[in-house]
């Protein structure tokens, strides 16, 4: 039992070692990435044909939710097409990482690669950190069919439309914040800092890809906050009226 315990240290210290060595492309260099491969898609490729699939999504996301109700404004049209993309990736671009995070440093596969890409803007994907596994997985669990259930409900003119969007949109608006508080957090007080300082890295990757996930359901939190009052304020009206006669 000693030898077996002795030896799993050994190789434990080993993988360790050769991955501080190993090198690789991310911030901090000392992070350790183990079995990292280069990507076999150039970075023009992954990103077409990501927006290219998000753009079939949104026009066919239009086109059925038109032929399911062809009153909807353009303002519900909108809102329906954000939260199927937004539910989609969360469902199966967050969900791939949140199901294969220990070995996506080494995947070739069209998702693997597209987070080892977007890893140049926050190389905690690939290190295993525990924050961003936790968060990603509970976006993937809930926030994933939350968003399409949400579009569903608009559709439908469901009741409960307003209170699951004001859920929804607030658990993502609230990891997005930790998101990007425990990086700041770590940079500011740690000097550990995840993100290439390029232009397509950092701006792009990590600032302007995730803060739609802050703007977008910001607004929606506060539609549905005025839309829920409005009906509260309707009923407490009516029962007044009830009352007077």
């Amino acid at each position: 039992m000693a030898d077996y315990l002795s030896s799993a240290a050994s190789n434990l210290a080993k993988n360790a070692s050769e991955a501080v060595q190993q090198v690789h492309p991310y911030l901090p260099k000392d992070a350790i990435i183990l079995n990292w491969a280069a990507n076999e898609w150039s970075v023009p490729v992954l990103l077409t044909y990501f927006f290219g699939l998000c753009a079939i999504l949104f026009v066919s996301t239009y086109f059925i939710a038109k032929r399911v109700d062809k009153t909807l404004t353009s303002g519900e049209l909108t809102t329906i097409m954000w939260f199927v993309l937004s539910g989609c990736i969360h469902l199966f671009l967050e969900g791939y990482y949140a199901t294969f995070y220990a070995t996506l440093a080494a995947k070739q596969t069209f998702l693997g690669q597209l987070w080892k890409e977007y890893a140049h803007g926050d190389s905690r994907y690939l290190s295993n950190n525990s924050f961003v596994l936790c968060m990603e997985t509970v976006t993937a669990v809930f926030w994933g069919p939350g968003c399409l259930a949400t579009a569903a409900m608009i559709m439908l003119r469901h009741p409960l439309r307003y209170p699951i969007q004001m859920i929804v949109s607030m658990g993502q608006l609230y990891g997005v914040i930790l998101y990007y508080a425990t990086s700041a957090f770590d940079e500011a007080v740690n000097g550990v800092t995840y993100s290439r300082p390029e232009f397509l890295y950092y701006w792009f990757y990590f600032v302007i890809m995730n803060a739609f996930w802050t703007v977008i359901p910001a607004w929606l939190i506060y539609q549905s906050t005025v839309q829920t009052a409005k009906a509260v304020r309707k009923v407490q009206q009516m029962e007044s009226t009830k009352k007077v006669l």
